[in-house]
């Protein structure tokens, strides 16, 4: 009796921790996510160069572009992404992959015009060794009252 007592409890602890473990990595997931629309939005490609896969796709209302090209979009600033609004966020890790729903009001210059655009952003990431990078990052034009299931 004892030991499916102790047994049953080392399981308990066990399941904890795994539970804390998979919201802490979540937690780490939804940062690293606020801080890359932040580096967007300061053009900081520093930042942004190591966090984007190399083999990484952006796709935007006008194209889909590889890393390079959107490295030196955000530098140049022919798109400035000025503000990213997240509205909701919903988090799925499995295994070494995790993907992030956020909605956002996104705030940029385009060509030298202001654009205001609701969207749903998922992002894909992918963790190597001890860091989280970026596999892609696809914009979905929607409605303010869109909602994220989680």
């Amino acid at each position: 009796m004892k030991n499916t007592i102790f047994t049953l409890g080392l399981l308990f602890l066990c399941i904890a921790s795994t539970i804390a473990q998979s919201s802490s990595e979540e937690q780490k997931i939804i940062q690293l996510s606020k801080d890359k629309w932040q580096w967007m939005a300061d053009k900081n490609v520093d930042k942004l160069e190591p966090l984007f896969d190399d083999k990484a796709k952006f796709v935007h209302m006008s194209g889909t572009w590889k890393k390079a090209e959107e490295l030196e979009i955000i530098k140049t600033g022919s798109i400035w992404y000025k503000e990213a609004k997240v509205h909701d966020t919903a988090v799925e890790i499995s295994g070494k992959t995790a993907i992030v729903w956020n909605r956002i009001t996104l705030v940029a210059m385009v060509r030298g015009n202001e654009a205001i655009t609701e969207f749903t952003v998922t992002e894909v990431y992918q963790k190597q060794g001890k860091n989280w990078k970026m596999l892609a990052l696809t914009f979905s034009s929607v409605r303010d009252t869109h909602q994220i299931k989680k």
